[in-house]
């Protein structure tokens, strides 16, 4: 074994709870992803399970959640626009937390991809809802992929991970 090999480091993916078949999401459901590649990281012990909704403090179950004025991540983070729920309570200060410690987990793991569930407030990378809670989607990210973003850690969706696989090999021959 050469000092490379030992010195290098594993590569852990940060993984949605929700994708790892957890009963996490606002309704206490989950939305177990069965692709391949994630089972084999499963398997290996390279994944992180991260909810970021949960380690804000909210409960399973919750009301739904939405980034208001048909705002992004980004917005959330500027004090522009809020993270309400269906009953109109403002749970920004959550959503921020929740962003807060999926980071700190991250860091302390080193990663540097993340999978996460498209279309959430928090883990969107590039769709979320509109605000309205009509069901309508637009293009933007969710509040903790725009912190780990800013962080340097590629953020994929449930639909991406061969890109996210392929991103990793090439990394980790680095």
């Amino acid at each position: 074994m050469t000092l490379a090999h030992i010195s290098r480091r594993p590569s852990y993916i940060l993984v949605s709870s929700c994708l790892l078949g957890n009963p996490v999401r606002y309704d206490a459901s989950h939305k177990r992803s069965h692709h391949d590649v994630l089972q084999r990281w499963v398997a290996d012990g390279k994944v992180i399970a991260v909810c970021p909704e949960l380690a804000g403090g909210l409960p399973v179950p919750r009301p739904a959640a939405e980034i208001s004025q048909a705002a992004g991540g980004k917005a959330v983070w500027l004090h522009t626009a809020h993270v309400v729920d269906n009953q109109g309570t403002d749970v920004t200060p959550a959503f921020i937390t929740g962003a807060e410690q999926a980071l700190r987990l991250a860091q302390q793991f080193h990663i540097r991809i993340a999978i996460l569930k498209e279309g959430s407030p928090s883990c969107g990378s590039s769709q979320i809802y509109d605000g309205s809670f009509s069901g309508t989607k637009i293009a933007g990210q969710g509040v903790t992929t725009t912190l780990l973003r800013e962080a340097g850690i590629h953020v994929f969706s449930e639909d991406r991970i061969n890109e996210a696989a392929a991103l990793l090999a090439q990394l980790e021959q680095q």
